[in-house]
C-alpha cells in the first residue's frame, strides 16, 4: 500500500541516480511506488529496465562508436563496432564504459561469434565428432550419452559466443546482461555489430 503524501528527498533521488544511472523522473516514480524504500525502488527500476530492454530491442541502431583495446604487452588487440540509436548516447560515459568492458572481455576470453545463433552448423560438426568420440566408450546408457553430448555442445557454444559468455568481472552476469543493464540506464537499444581480435 502506497503511503499518501510521501516526501521524497533530492538526496535520495541523487543517491539512486548515482547507483543506477536511471533518469531522476523514473527514480522518483520508483521511490514513490516503493514507499521510499531504496532497495525496493532499485528492484522496481531493474524490473522496469527489463521491460525497457524488451521495447527497445527492435529499434534501429544507426549511431555508435568504434572502440579498441591494446594489451600492455602490445601482443593482443581488439577492435569493436558497437551501436546505439543516437549520438547523445554514443558519447555518454555509460556507453563508452560498456564498449571498454566488452573490449576487455574479447581480449581475455577470445569469443569467435557475437551470439550463438551466428555459429554455422558445420562449425559445430568437428566439435560434435570430438565429443562423441570422447564419450563413445564410456559404457553409459545411450540416453545419458545424448544428454552429456548436448551439455558439452551447449557449453562450447556459450564459450565462443560473446553475448553468452560470463562477464570476466562478475561471473553471475553474461555480456548480454551487462548490455541490458546499460540499455535500461540510457533508454536506447544497443547492439554489438562486429569485432576483431588480433594476437601475436
Amino acid at each position: 500500500m502506497k503511503i499518501e503524501n510521501l516526501v521524497i528527498s533530492i538526496d535520495d533521488i541523487k543517491k539512486l541516480r548515482d547507483e543506477t544511472g536511471v533518469s531522476p523522473v523514473e527514480i522518483k516514480k520508483a521511490l514513490a511506488e516503493a514507499n521510499g524504500d531504496a532497495d525496493k525502488a532499485k528492484e522496481l527500476l531493474r524490473i522496469w529496465g527489463k521491460k525497457i530492454v524488451d521495447k527497445k530491442i527492435s529499434r534501429e541502431t544507426s549511431q555508435g562508436l568504434i572502440d579498441f583495446y591494446l594489451h600492455p604487452n602490445a601482443k593482443t588487440g581488439v577492435l569493436l563496432d558497437i551501436r546505439c540509436e543516437t549520438d547523445f548516447v554514443a558519447s555518454s560515459p555509460e556507453f563508452k564504459n560498456l564498449a571498454h568492458e566488452i573490449c576487455l572481455q574479447i581480449a581475455a576470453l577470445k569469443p569467435l561469434f557475437i551470439s550463438e545463433n551466428q555459429i554455422p552448423g558445420e562449425f559445430l560438426d568437428g566439435e560434435t565428432k570430438i565429443y562423441k568420440a570422447e564419450i563413445a566408450n564410456s559404457g553409459k546408457p545411450e540416453n545419458l550419452v545424448a544428454q552429456i553430448l548436448e551439455g558439452k555442445i551447449k557449453k562450447y557454444k556459450e564459450s565462443i559466443s560473446l553475448l553468452a559468455q560470463s562477464w570476466i568481472k562478475d561471473d553471475s552476469k553474461t555480456i548480454k546482461n551487462i548490455i541490458e543493464d546499460t540499455v535500461a540506464k540510457v533508454g536506447e537499444n544497443i547492439e554489438v555489430k562486429r569485432f576483431a581480435r588480433y594476437e601475436i
